[in-house]
């Protein structure tokens, strides 16, 4: 059993995008339909393609921080205030599996890090392309939308 679609956007998506100044109705979906996709909405938080609800891989988790954040010191630093004081230093990739707005966080940087446009919110087609893009390159698109149709259903359940 995963998270509910509506709780995980309301609770974890939302506030993150929000603490990140990152926030609209796509970045929003596109993390719900990834979370939906790579995990069930939670159902599996990892495996050895990666950990949490992205199913991050630690060699993208470790190059995302050395290629990207470490070049914008103030959003490092954000970003890793999501993080646990002590369990990060310790294990920085378990933090993808257990705390879900660094998670989150760290998804959405991969996503900017490939600044890609994003589609309208609504747009499951193109957003499953990002999530192919960022997230599985030799994913097809059919099965971000099947994911989403199976985890998520509408929009507007979510809303």
């Amino acid at each position: 059993m995963g998270i509910a679609a509506c709780e995980l956007s309301q609770y974890v998506i939302r506030p993150t995008l929000l603490y990140l100044g990152r926030h609209s109705p796509s970045a929003e979906a596109l993390l719900l339909g990834t979370a939906a996709c790579q995990s069930g909405l939670g159902h599996a938080l990892d495996d050895r393609r990666g950990h949490g609800l992205y199913r991050i891989a630690e060699s993208r988790h470790q190059q995302l921080w050395d290629l990207h954040l470490a070049r914008d010191p103030d959003l490092a630093s954000q970003v890793r205030g999501l993080a646990s004081q002590h369990a990060f230093l310790a294990a920085p990739h378990l933090e993808l599996t257990v705390n879900l707005r660094y998670a989150t966080a760290i998804a959405w940087m991969l996503i900017e890090a490939q600044d890609t446009p994003l589609p309208e919110a609504d747009d499951l087609l193109g957003l499953a392309r990002v999530w192919r893009q960022v997230f599985q390159p030799h994913g097809r698109p059919r099965e971000f939308i099947d994911a989403w149709q199976r985890c998520i259903g509408t929009l507007s359940q979510v809303a």
